[in-house]
């Protein structure tokens, strides 16, 4: 296996959410390489029309491909994932996986069969989480919370920001009065912002997202591959960082090299609007 070269898991969000998913890709396969793509040009995703999310993703992670080849792509947005996966899957023979909230495994967790589903105002609206509650929480309470906010105080993280503890505590209190004693972190971002979130929500018992999920997904898709254990292996020290790459179509947020290296994603170069012709490229550690 010294021979081989680590598998390539390309990891794309509209902004810095899928960074939650590409830690847990990370810690359970710490041989892979990662990619990390975000249309930060284009965020939020969730106020656009669904042609306008499609064109976008699928032409940067087409043009991700072809200078960063990958054995895996994930697509670590809930909105994304809602309407591009098709399209997806028929322009590249590379595995596909996306992201659904995570209701069935709630469903399993919850003992006053009481949960709450937090994320976008977009995805609580679409008629796909309706399946999804009717197919795995059918004998639960499911209490939605689809906040604006949330997603840009994850994104103010990176450069230092606050989450506002008053406005958050007040957004919450839908589920305090539900009594919900599990809650669904249905958007990658949300992840990063479950410390104050925990905060608001002292009563609740499980915190479910899908990170864990997706990553047992990409070592399967790796494992059919016959990948899984140089995926798995451990990094000889000194390692090289695991992400080779994070790519912004938009400016390349301030601090995020060592925001990431805080997740245990330090970059090894960082780009601003790419795939621009000349992309400002820095190097991890003079972020």
């Amino acid at each position: 296996m010294s021979g081989q070269s680590p598998p390539r898991v390309l990891v794309f969000d509209s902004g810095i959410g899928g960074l939650s998913v590409a830690a847990c890709i990370h810690q359970h396969l710490p041989g892979a390489d990662l990619v990390y793509l975000a249309d930060n040009a284009g965020f939020p995703y969730g106020d656009k029309p669904e042609a306008v999310v499609i064109e976008r993703s699928c032409t940067l992670i087409g043009r991700a491909l072809e200078q960063y080849p990958a054995d895996v792509v994930v697509v670590a947005c809930n909105t994304a994932s809602t309407v591009v996966l098709p399209h997806l899957r028929g322009m590249t023979p590379v595995p596909v996986v996306g992201v659904v909230p995570a209701i069935k495994p709630a469903a399993a967790k919850t003992r006053n069969r009481r949960i709450g589903l937090l994320a976008t105002p977009a995805t609580v609206r679409r008629p796909y989480l309706d399946q999804l509650i009717e197919e795995f929480a059918g004998d639960c309470r499911v209490e939605r919370i689809g906040h604006p906010g949330l997603v840009r105080w994850a994104e103010d993280l990176v450069a230092g920001g606050v989450v506002p503890v008053a406005e958050l505590w007040g957004a919450m209190a839908a589920f305090r009065e539900a009594g919900v004693d599990t809650v669904v972190l249905g958007c990658t971002h949300y992840p990063l912002l479950l410390d104050s979130l925990k905060q608001s929500l002292p009563a609740v018992q499980f915190w479910v997202d899908s990170g864990e999920a997706i990553a047992r997904r990409v070592a399967w898709l790796l494992d059919q591959a016959g990948r899984l254990a140089v995926a798995r292996s451990p990094v000889a020290e000194p390692a090289s960082p695991p992400v080779t790459a994070a790519l912004f179509s938009g400016p390349a947020p301030e601090g995020i090299a060592v925001f990431m290296a805080g997740l245990g994603l330090s970059p090894r170069r960082v780009y601003g609007a790419w795939p621009a012709e000349q992309p400002v490229a820095t190097e991890a550690g003079s972020a």
